[in-house]
């Protein structure tokens, strides 16, 4: 039967996400030369670990520089997987990750990097598929780099092309991009600026622009396009920018720092502004005590920018935690930013970088303490009303045997389920994804509610069941 139940506590809605970085072997693999099935028991153990912490959704980097941690037909195997950029690794990390994290009831985000292609010192390493090779035009050299041109059409139709193969050929749950737009600045061994090369591209596509503001436009029409052709291959996945921390200087007022809109060129308030993405986690790696970059400073800042209400989910720098540097933080410092960023109406959830600290560095300390205090019941992701406001229709349940079958309503198809068990007088949450379609009921469960959850978040009203 469906009911509308006030008894039962409301799954608490939070993102808490974490980001698992490939490039250089941070995260993951954790080194080239493992097998296939080392890699896959790998990544296998990262998520039973950030399940069993309490993280609900898994951003995945799935394209760190004009290469493949999946499998394409457009852009090469990268090189930290079997040490040779090309090599096929045997089976697709992507399809492992979505399929890992959507059993462990977490949301999978494809993490791409739209415009960096990697390091000269790599050059002659590179797959002959790779960008530096068929379409050398398209590529500059900026100090130890190598990178795309924003600027370049060709470029554009290049990146987008890739992320709508992605979102058509993998069941995931978002499109994330970081920080890189234009790369951050460089300087030669007088300590000067050293420039982009990008002087021809601006004279053949800059007429009557500076050439600061035509690079913003460049990106700017990246990001805009970006959310618009996500959408329209799959209209209720989320598309999502993790822009450096700071806007301008001076914004807040008390905030010192790199100035991301004049020299990496990305406009980052304009993009949630815009509504041009459907969260935007802008990386607030500093403490809450920092007196020019202050965390509950900047994120109430970033809070106030979205006029439109779109999710500021922020970073939060979980590898500071007492990793030995002169700016590392204390264990309870990330626990804290969270507890801050929860007494705003609008803190719905915050993103982790990265996963080897979060869940193993000091013997996984940070995990252990979210898992002990912050993250003790479970969470669904917040909704994204603007990109579908419907609720599902409910399942019903039908129990037999010590299980209890879930059968989904008629109409819009589930994308998962919130199931609340009462045992022993209290309640305990799940989320599960929707190819789950049976529970086995332990001894002493009472009462069982299953909601269907759609993949914009909304929820529907409980099936329930009770024990005879």
């Amino acid at each position: 039967m469906v009911v509308t139940d006030t008894a039962a506590p409301a799954i608490r809605r939070e993102i808490r996400g974490l980001w698992i970085a490939t490039v250089a072997n941070i995260d993951w693999p954790t080194r080239t030369n493992l097998t296939a099935d080392q890699q896959r028991a790998e990544l296998a153990d990262l998520m039973t670990r950030a399940a069993t912490t309490g993280i609900n959704a898994i951003i995945f980097q799935v394209r760190p520089a004009s290469d493949a941690v999946y499998r394409s037909a457009i852009e090469p195997w990268a090189s930290l997987l079997t040490g040779t950029q090309g090599a096929d690794p045997g089976y697709d990390p992507l399809a492992v990750a979505v399929q890992e994290a959507h059993a462990h009831g977490m949301e999978l985000h494809a993490w791409i990097n739209p415009f960096r292609a990697g390091n000269t010192a790599d050059t002659l390493k590179l797959s002959r598929t790779h960008l530096f090779y068929t379409r050398r035009d398209l590529i500059r050299v900026y100090a130890p780099n190598i990178w795309l041109d924003p600027g370049e059409p060709d470029v554009q139709d290049h990146v987008i092309r890739v992320v709508s193969d992605i979102v058509r050929r993998y069941d995931i749950d978002a499109v994330h991009a970081d920080d890189y737009f234009y790369p951050y600045q460089a300087t030669d061994a007088a300590g000067r600026i050293i420039d982009f090369p990008d002087s021809a591209t601006y004279a053949r596509y800059g007429a009557g622009m500076a050439r600061d503001d035509w690079r913003r436009a460049n990106i700017d029409r990246f990001v805009e396009r970006l959310y618009r052709e996500v959408h329209a291959i799959k209209p209720t996945i989320k598309v999502g920018i993790a822009p450096f921390g700071i806007w301008r200087p001076g914004n807040p007022p008390t905030v010192q720092g790199l100035d991301a809109f004049a020299t990496i060129y990305a406009d980052s308030r304009k993009w949630l502004q815009q509504a041009w993405v459907d969260y935007l986690a802008p990386q607030l790696y500093w403490a809450i005590s920092a007196p020019q970059q202050s965390y509950p400073a900047l994120l109430d800042w970033w809070i106030a920018q979205s006029t439109q209400k779109r999710h500021v989910w922020p970073g939060l720098a979980a590898y500071r935690v007492l990793n030995g540097t002169s700016s590392a933080f204390t264990m309870n410092e990330i626990p804290d930013q969270i507890r801050l960023t929860r007494q705003r109406p609008a803190g719905t959830g915050h993103l982790l970088y990265n996963a080897t600290w979060t869940l193993k560095q000091n013997a996984g300390t940070l995990a252990a303490t979210l898992a002990a205090d912050l993250y003790t019941d479970a969470a669904l992701v917040p909704p994204s009303p603007w990109l579908d406001a419907a609720a599902p229709p409910p399942p019903t349940v039908v129990f037999a045997g010590g299980t209890l079958a879930i059968v989904p309503g008629s109409g819009e198809a589930p994308r998962g389920w919130v199931v609340r068990q009462h045992a022993s007088g209290s309640w305990r949450a799940r989320v599960l994804f929707a190819d789950v379609r049976s529970l086995s009921i332990a001894a002493g469960v009472d009462r069982v509610l299953v909601q269907a959850a759609d993949e914009a978040g909304n929820v529907s009203t409980s099936a329930e069941w009770r024990a005879a």
